[in-house]
């Protein structure tokens, strides 16, 4: 379905089921509430509601997503009690929204700004937070048309963000907000602990072989790339999990990769392992990773960047993605210490790729500098947990 229309029609009847799970005749929960923009965000946000839950195991939790993407993928899932869509930022909607959930607590992740939310939340006394937030100087806060902006950022009761540079920008404003930690980003913990968790199926393993470049959340930009990669290196098995898994987009990889008789993962059968094989379903590369000689990371052509690199850096993989990287902190990390590259058209694709697969004890350089980069790097969720205030009711 059309993301536009899921947008409408997952909000339809909303109030509804709100006033079901919150309204009257129903016991009073005071959940812990978290807002997620989309499903990136959501496993940005995952190890602070698991943290939450062991450390509160009575508390209730209220997951919301603005974005079909996540919703649609997470609706269901066990770490919430509760999982909506976000109603439109309008002051009725956030004082009514608020009327009904009266949560102990509010955790917003990422860039998640939303005016009459904040300031609704702020006035009800209700504590705030702002988790894995990344600050950059051409966002509205630091410009002069940004009193709007900087007001929200007033409403934050601590601001959790993930690098120096952040700290130093929102330190710089004239009225800077009242608690700000550099604590990291809480997806290293996230993805630290995908590596305990190996939900690879056993066919998986029967249908791939070595050298193998996993391609994750791959876009047609991408896919072209690959296609062509795949005609000029015979000996490498490309595994592709496009981003989007709509019937019209497996058919375009279908034709694109035709003359090698793509396998789609979720019709395959034991056999020979295939030049391409297709994940169609969602849900297991984040593990797929770990059988990688190489990880490609898609959207690197979008304006929108690139995917999640650490799901494949975890596990000591070394990661290529393309040229639209800028504000993700950990592929500028990744670069510098040599555990990834970025390319920016075909060629500079297989100049990025030759070295590591002509020389494996450069690739496992490479590797063990991605694995160690994510494990220095958890812990953000302990300094989230240690400073989350709950209002009790």
């Amino acid at each position: 379905m059309n993301k536009t229309l899921q947008f409408f029609r997952g909000r339809k009847g909303q109030w509804k089921r709100l006033s079901a799970a919150f309204g009257k005749g129903t016991q009073k929960a005071s959940p812990l509430w978290m807002h997620c923009a989309s499903l990136g965000e959501f496993e940005q946000g995952r190890p602070v509601l698991e943290a939450f839950r062991q450390r509160h195991p009575d508390k209730k939790i209220l997951l919301t997503f603005f974005s079909p993407s996540g919703y649609e993928i997470r609706k269901n899932t066990p770490l919430a009690d509760y999982v909506f869509y976000l109603p439109l930022d309008t002051p009725r909607n956030a004082r009514r929204f608020l009327d009904l959930t009266d949560p102990c607590a509010a955790v917003f992740v990422k860039y998640e700004f939303w005016y009459f939310y904040l300031t609704t939340l702020k006035k009800r006394g209700i504590p705030t937070y702002l988790v894995s937030a990344r600050f950059r100087p051409e966002q509205p806060f630091f410009r002069k048309y940004g009193a709007p902006f900087r007001r929200m950022l007033s409403c934050f009761t601590h601001i959790f963000v993930q690098d120096d540079r952040s700290l130093r920008l929102l330190s710089s404003l004239r009225n800077p907000p009242r608690e700000i930690t550099v604590a990291g980003d809480t997806r290293f913990d996230s993805v630290g602990c995908n590596i305990l968790h190996d939900k690879t199926p056993p066919l998986f393993l029967q249908l791939v072989r070595e050298p193998v470049l996993i391609a994750g959340s791959t876009w047609p930009e991408d896919e072209t790339l690959l296609e062509r990669l795949a005609g000029d290196m015979p000996g490498l098995q490309i595994v592709l999990a496009p981003h989007q898994i709509n019937q019209a987009h497996l058919e375009s990889i279908r034709r694109l990769f035709g003359r090698w008789n793509p396998v789609f993962f979720s019709a395959a059968k034991q056999g020979p392992p295939p030049k391409i094989l297709v994940i169609d379903s969602i849900g297991m590369l984040s593990s797929l990773y770990r059988h990688a000689t190489v990880c490609y990371i898609g959207g690197g052509f979008n304006p929108s960047g690139i995917h999640n690199t650490l799901e494949a850096a975890v596990h000591s993989k070394p990661v290529l993605f393309g040229p639209n990287y800028d504000k993700f902190k950990e592929a500028h990390d990744l670069i510098a210490c040599r555990a990834a590259a970025s390319f920016c058209d075909y060629h500079t694709l297989r100049e990025a790729l030759k070295p590591w697969m002509e020389d494996p004890t450069l690739r496992e350089k490479a590797g063990k500098a991605a694995g160690v980069y994510v494990l220095e790097n958890i812990g953000a969720t302990d300094q989230v947990l240690e400073k989350l205030a709950v209002r009790e009711p």
